[in-house]
């Protein structure tokens, strides 16, 4: 498992991530709905996750999530190394009952993100559902990876975004599948 960790004087977060793995390990952010949202990740990805992560709350919980989509993209990428042998390209259509959202990601040391959703509903218990944009463009940067996230429809905000969070897991997770080859699948060989 490739662990990271990072403290500043709003968050103190330590994370760990192995990609192929069962969907095991423990999440403790604070954050109710955004543990659910991790710990959704985590299984839908088949990746073993541990994140502990202790910040501001009595502010919000923006500098929380935020800052857990940086650690988490740094252990992301430190769990990649060359990146020879992966698919490279992954998508994935995930519904959550009147919802349904897609996401498509690319390894490409290019780090990109497109995040299409509709305004929601402010809040879901104790998280800001505008951050949910900011943990994946924290994750993608710190990654290096290219994610584009669409939500096509949907009304409930919890359906909403556990549906993201989950496309997103899935997606990754067909990117990071190994091909049985040794080379980097692209044109440059490197990514």
């Amino acid at each position: 498992m490739n662990s990271v960790s990072r403290k500043t004087g709003e968050t103190d977060i330590s994370v760990g991530f192995e990609p192929y793995g069962n969907g095991m390990g423990t999440i403790g952010t604070g954050i109710g709905f955004f543990d659910h949202m991790l710990t959704a990740f985590k299984v839908h990805g088949g990746f073993d996750m541990e994140v502990d992560a202790k910040g501001d709350l009595a502010v919000d919980c923006h500098h929380t999530v935020e800052d857990v989509g940086i650690v988490l993209g740094r252990a992301i990428a430190g769990a990649l190394g060359s990146k020879a042998g992966i698919a490279r390209f992954g998508s994935a259509y995930v519904p959550m009952d009147e919802a349904l959202a897609f996401a498509c990601v690319d390894i490409s040391a290019r780090p990109f993100l497109v995040y299409d959703a509709p305004k929601m509903a402010p809040m879901i218990g104790g998280y800001d559902t505008e951050v949910t944009q900011e943990f994946f463009r924290s994750l993608a940067v710190n990654a290096g990876i290219t994610l584009h996230i669409k939500v096509l429809y949907g009304e409930n905000a919890h359906h909403m975004t556990e549906a993201v969070f989950k496309a997103a897991a899935r997606a990754i997770a067909a990117a990071l599948k190994k091909t049985g080859s040794s080379q980097v699948l692209s044109t440059k060989g490197v990514l």
